[in-house]
């Protein structure tokens, strides 16, 4: 039964995606609902049937093999894929979201024309993201890996007739290839030591390899900044906003920019031999939090606020990753991904109640035009901001414990970026709310005549995100970072003399009740500055540095026309129209010298064959007296 169910999650999505593109355009809206209705009920119904099997046998793990690929010499690939702890959960997190969007685009994408089209490519990405999740070797799973950044592409490039969604998509793709190319580096590593590609071989091995690991983990990091937005990478995520909203929702906050987490923490057998890599991992990560925090702060635009904050989350997990704390990390991207959906979502409403507006200094007064929507937006806002007891306080406050526990890899520094990005984190979730629901009206009339709460259908999706965004930190808590709890046994690996987490139980009462006010800290801050003139003569240059995202956009242009320039001046002026295009014109000398030699042979003329016979002659001689010699 629990093979079958992993067959139907594997497979339902690609199916859908098949039908929708091929016959989507010659079907009614209500026939897609329907067909792509009942294979997302079977998705979940099979991956909650998987979830029950292995909470009850924990230390199980399900191997799906589909036949042999590539065989030559040591070289053996096969189509195969693994069902243990951690995928089903990283399964039904994705399952689950991606019905949830699925379902909110039927209200949200109703009116455009190319419906289908859109719905076959959710379930397009939704695919690749299972394969690369599913996947127990690492060709299949960079299949997965490079189909959701395709998938990606195509979803931000989805209204292809708008130019900034044209640059989006294709800085989205380029960006990604630079993180891919050092995945790609480091798969090549691991195949020359371990001669092998399977991840429990390569992690049963691991140990062997250990002087190797800084080097191959480097490299593997290197594809996981570029996919989750690290800092340096990041520049494509929040140009990525110019897709439809449920694309954000979907890849930008809950499944493909986790795939980086999630692949540090598959590899967590090898990551525990690489302690430099693990120290960059946590500082880069701590960089990008505060980062992507700051940022955001000073940011107008609702979906790129939304993005940044992403961003900074996902420096989070990846600071826990490089302490070793996979489970944390593994945690707090489960409890991100329900409370981050529900965000872009309440934002897309927002957003197409007021007829595309996005700035959120032209909304204001919508608390009691969209009531439900305003209750769904609060209560993600809060979790994001790691309010007592709902889901993101659970994770995030034991991330901030562990960081400060971390004795001997720059603690103090990590703790004071985290927490300064948890302070901007409570400003800027706070200043969406002010903004959009408290503030006064500050759009266009027209824009607020036709302002209406959205579907029943959309108000369903809500409730579903809102449930796990108060109670899946309660739910999950015991289960993936209590102490004693050997649910992730299969799946994480932590050296003994890396295992900080039980230590937290034991962290200053002091640091608790810091970590614990960090909200009120956040309200009591904004409160003072919610009317703040930025653009004062003393501020504002810091404001303007803050809101041009620390240059980077600029500095990226910079190295771009540099390289261009470069690349003009050396491989076309020096080497295409010099060295290449005097060696092809040397040959096409010589190459005429030649033939009016043959053609004068031609013409019969005795003094011609003369000199043949001569040349011949005088060859002929001196390979004599060598071979003689």
């Amino acid at each position: 039964m629990a093979y079958t169910a992993g067959t139907i999650i594997l497979f339902i999505f690609l199916i859908n995606f098949i039908l929708l593109i091929s016959f989507g355009f010659a079907l009614q809206t209500k026939y897609i609902k329907a067909f792509c209705g009942f294979n997302l009920s079977v998705a979940v119904a099979a991956c909650i049937n998987l979830l029950l099997n292995l909470l009850q046998d924990y230390d199980r793990i399900y191997i799906i093999n589909l036949g042999s690929w590539v065989e030559i010499d040591k070289l053996q690939i096969e189509w195969e894929f693994c069902i243990d702890s951690m995928n089903i959960l990283m399964l039904f997190v994705v399952i689950l979201i991606s019905t949830m969007v699925h379902l909110y685009s039927w209200d949200y994408m109703k009116d455009d024309p190319h419906f289908s089209r859109f719905i076959a490519y959710l379930s397009l990405f939704s695919f690749f993201m299972v394969i690369l999740l599913m996947a127990n070797n690492l060709i299949v799973m960079f299949i997965g890996w490079e189909g959701v950044g395709l998938a990606s592409y195509l979803l931000i490039n989805f209204w292809y007739t708008r130019l900034q969604a044209n640059k989006a998509a294709i800085k989205a793709m380029v960006i990604n290839k630079i993180g891919d190319f050092g995945l790609m580096l480091g798969m090549l590593l691991i195949f020359k030591f371990f001669e092998t590609f399977n991840y429990h071989e390569i992690f049963l091995l691991g140990y062997l390899y250990q002087t190797k690991m800084d080097l191959i983990c480097f490299f593997i990091f290197i594809g996981c900044m570029g996919k989750s937005a690290q800092i340096g990478l990041h520049m494509w995520l929040p140009d990525a906003m110019e897709g439809p909203t449920p694309v954000s929702a979907l890849i930008h906050a809950a499944t493909m920019v986790t795939a980086g987490v999630f692949l540090v923490v598959k590899c967590s057998p090898i990551f525990e031999f690489a302690e430099k890599t693990l120290c960059l991992i946590a500082i880069v990560g701590a960089l990008t939090a505060l980062f992507g925090a700051s940022v955001g702060f000073m940011q107008y635009d609702l979906k790129k606020i939304i993005a940044y904050s992403t961003c900074s989350q996902l420096g989070l997990m990846f600071c826990a990753c490089g302490l070793s704390a996979y489970s944390l990390a593994l945690f707090h991207l489960i409890n991100h991904a329900f409370f981050k959906a529900l965000l872009f979502l309440c934002a897309g409403s927002v957003i197409h109640a007021l007829r595309d507006e996005q700035d959120i200094r032209k909304m204001g007064g919508l608390k009691s035009l969209l009531p439900f929507t305003y209750v769904s937006m609060l209560i993600a806002s809060l979790s994001l901001m790691g309010f007592p007891f709902l889901s993101g306080f659970y994770s995030k406050e034991l991330i901030l414990f562990n960081v400060y526990l971390d004795h001997f890899n720059y603690s103090t520094f990590k703790f004071s970026l985290l927490f300064l990005a948890s302070i901007l984190t409570v400003l800027y979730s706070l200043k969406i709310l002010y903004k959009v629901f408290f503030n006064k009206a500050n759009g266009y009339r027209v824009r607020y005549l036709n302002v209406h709460e959205a579907k029943p259908i959309v108000l369903m999706v809500y409730s579903v995100l809102i449930f796990f965004s108060i109670f899946s930190g309660y739910l999950l808590k015991d289960l993936l970072v209590g102490n004693g709890s050997v649910f992730l046994a299969n799946s994480v690996f932590v050296l003994p003399k890396n295992s900080t987490l039980i230590y937290a139980e034991f962290i200053s009462v002091y640091i608790k009740l810091l970590v614990f006010f960090i909200p009120f800290i956040g309200f009591f801050i904004f409160y003072n500055i919610k009317d703040f003139n930025y653009l004062n003569k003393k501020y504002y240059y810091f404001f303007i540095f803050l809101n041009k995202k620390y240059f980077f956009d600029r500095v990226l242009n910079v190295f771009n026309l540099v390289f261009i320039k470069l690349s003009f001046d050396y491989f076309y002026k020096i080497i295409d129209k010099g060295i290449l295009e005097y060696i092809i014109s040397g040959n096409v000398r010589l190459i005429t010298i030649l033939s009016n030699f043959v053609n004068k042979l031609g013409q019969f003329k005795l003094h011609y064959y003369l000199y043949v016979f001569l040349y011949i002659l005088l060859v002929l001689i001196i390979c004599f007296l060598i071979f003689v010699k």
